[in-house]
This record gives structure tokens, sequence and C-alpha cells, in this order.
């Protein structure tokens, strides 16, 4: 084993924070991935790992060979692509908001996979924030404003927003006419919460041409976009979703369009990936081929 396939499995260790996760993700034995680190730290002279039965954490020495490694295996990586082209392989880890997956990205999936048969795909679907590094994801696909500094964020496309509720809902707290009607009918929403420690989002509406935020109380929070679309059909509360998330409901009169003259702010749908490491060959071309199928129609589609 060459000293790259050493600090390829060392990172993914360190990523990973565990020997099993890393083994699997690399499809090598876990018997290869803990020789691998002892031959490595017998080399180096030093420990590089922390290991408890809970977990694997890097030592001081391990933190800074790791910075390393990610320098020196994502320059190794582009430069075989500049002098040795050839088709991306190896396995690539996604993780896509599961309504986004499902509607466009999926059905497309095809295409990707005939262009590229050599790259090994993993798929997972969520609407909660998730940590790339550490759950071994090369990038994810997220909908809503960026809020974490330490990825890096490509913006793909903006879906237009509506603000929709039951008809029975509407008709216990009535249908507002204006923003003010909201807290005079006692109106309330269905919260949506993107991870452990979020907090409830206000509803959002662009008056002439300002967007103004209103907050509405809850009687109930969810953590998925499938929930949240099944709370307000059921009449728990007002929601603010995709125009496409909610078409079929609308024309099929499970829910009602509130305010339209005061559309939400749309939302932008992004791709983001670690700021720390270099963009292997695979993890471009596959950003790349999810800019182009939401620029080759898929945004037209939404804002439909």
């Amino acid at each position: 084993m060459d000293r790259f396939e050493e600090m390829r499995n060392f990172v993914r260790i360190v990523e990973r924070s565990s020997f099993t996760k890393a083994a699997t993700d690399l499809q090598i034995p876990r018997a290869t991935m803990t020789n691998t680190i002892q031959r490595l730290e017998e080399r180096l002279g030093t420990r590089l790992l922390n290991r408890t039965t809970r977990q694997v954490r890097p030592t001081l020495d391990g933190e800074a060979y790791y910075k390393r490694c990610i320098r020196i295996l994502g320059e190794l990586e582009e430069a075989d692509s500049l002098f040795r082209p050839c088709a991306p392989k190896g396995l690539l880890r996604v993780n896509l908001q599961g309504t986004l997956a499902r509607m466009f990205v999926i059905p497309a999936l095809p295409g990707f996979m005939d262009e590229y048969p050599d790259i090994t795909l993993v798929v997972a679907d969520g609407d909660r924030y998730v940590d790339l590094v550490h759950e071994g994801y090369d990038c994810v696909l997220r909908s809503g404003e960026l809020v974490d500094s330490s990825m890096i964020g490509r913006r793909l496309a903006t879906m237009p927003e509506v603000t929709v509720a039951s008809p029975g809902y509407l008709e216990k707290y009535g249908m507002p006419e204006r923003i003010e009607d909201f807290e005079r009918q006692g109106h309330r929403v269905v919260s949506f919460l993107s991870g452990a420690d979020a907090k409830p989002m206000p509803l959002d509406f662009t008056i002439d041409g300002l967007v103004r935020q209103v907050e509405i109380p809850a009687n109930i929070s969810v953590t998925g976009a499938d929930l949240y679309m099944a709370a307000a059909i059921a009449g728990l509360g007002i929601i603010q979703v995709p125009h496409y998330r909610a078409e079929a409901d609308l024309k099929a009169g499970r829910l009602v369009e509130i305010l339209p003259q005061y559309p939400p702010e749309p939302m932008p749908v992004s791709v983001l990936y670690p700021q720390n490491r270099q963009l292997s060959p695979r993890v471009r071309v596959f950003t790349d081929w999810l800019g182009q199928l939401f620029a080759n129609g898929v945004e037209g589609l939404m804002a439909s």
C-alpha cells in the first residue's frame, strides 16, 4: 500500500471518527484499515489517533497531519486529471433534500450514471443540517438560506413560494385579507425546525418590494418537509412552501393559497461542500451536473 492510500485511509477515519465506517465507505476490510494506521504511525514515529470504545479522534499531531493530507490528496487528484485525462471514478457520497431528490434529481440521475459509469453513488435524503465532514458526505443539496460559514455554497436556482393552509383551517380561523388579520383572527403556523438547535422561522411577505417578517404562534413544530405538508393539510396551521411542492394539493383543493398579493421571498436551492478541501473530479462533475439540471428547465418547472 502506497503512502497516498495511507493518507486517504487516515483522512476518512478522521472524518468519520470510526475505523468501521471509514472501511465501509472505502469498501475495504476493517483489518486493512487498522493495519494501515499502525504502519503509518510507526513510520512517522508519532501517535495520530486517540481510540476509545465509542469514538476515534485525532491527536494534535494527527490534526496537523490531517490538514496536510487534505491538501496533498486534493492536489494529487487535480494533477492526475490534468495530465492523465480520464473519466472520474470512485465513491461519491451525497445527501439530498428529500423533495428535491424525488421530484428532480433522481428522475434525471440515469443520465449522470450513463455519462460517468465509474462513479459509485451513495445517496441519502433528509432535511436536517448535515455535518459533511464527520458524516462522510462529499456534498449536500439543500433549499433555504445558507448559514454554515464552514461550507462553500453554490446557488443553483430560486423557487417561488406560496403561503397556504387547509380549507378546514381557514373555516375555523377565517381567511386573512391583510397582514394584520393574522393577529386579529388568532392564526397559527406549523413551525419547521431544520435541526435540534433550530429556532422557529417567521413567515415572510413581500410588500411594495420589501420583505416583511411576521411572527405567528405555533402549536406544533416538525423537522421534515413531508411532515410540514401533512400538518398543513390536516388543518394544524399555515405554512410557506415552494409552489411546485403545493401545486397538486392546491389543484385538488386540499390547500388554499393565502395573501397571493404578498408572496414569500423565493427560496434558494444550493449545493454545499467543505471549504477546507479541493474539489475532487467526481464531486466537481456531480455539482456541475446539478447546476445544468436546474439551469436546463427545472427552475422553469418550479416557477410554472
